[in-house]
């Protein structure tokens, strides 16, 4: 059930930041030293993604490699710039969404750690009275060896013969 809503949630989440990632992508080529950086930025990663592809298709990577075009620069970075965007607040969603599970678990772990003591007190102060009721029943079997089985049976009688006693006094 969870995943599902996450899913969607996501989904959401991405959808909201599209615009706002489209309107980075606008100012990011309109301001002079941002544009720069961008440019830069640009280029470093085409290097990057050049070699990496020459690499893993095992041809030369001692190359030169062309530069990209000062617009086809920009586009590539600010595309880079709105995906990293939407990547980051859904990354944050997600960290958000974990910490949130992490503390409910902590919570449910407490609940289950103070169910468990409540549960060992009850099972120890069973095991007291069990000891208690054992130690009582010792001494009424030591009663009930020194007075032997008519003792026991007939205390009820003695009892009786005591009452009798003191009405007659």
């Amino acid at each position: 059930m969870i995943l599902p809503v996450f899913k969607l949630g996501t989904l959401a989440l991405k959808t909201f930041c599209k615009p706002i990632a489209n309107r980075l992508k606008k100012e990011a080529g309109l301001h002079p030293r941002f544009r720069q950086f961008i440019i830069n930025i640009a280029q470093a990663n085409h290097r990057f993604t050049t070699n990496m592809q020459r690499r893993i298709y095992g041809h030369a990577t001692d190359v030169a490699i062309r530069p990209l075009n000062e617009e086809k620069a920009v586009q590539v970075a600010a595309d880079l710039l709105g995906e990293l965007f939407v990547f980051s607040v859904a990354g944050a969603a997600v960290i958000f969404e974990v910490q949130r599970s992490s503390r409910s678990e902590a919570r449910k772990e407490e609940q289950r750690r103070q169910e468990l003591d409540a549960m060992k007190q009850t099972d120890e102060h069973l095991a007291r009275e069990v000891e208690h009721l054992k130690q009582k029943l010792a001494e009424l079997e030591q009663l009930a060896k020194g007075r032997g089985l008519s003792g026991i049976f007939h205390f009820r009688h003695a009892h009786d013969t005591q009452n009798e006693k003191i009405k007659s006094t």
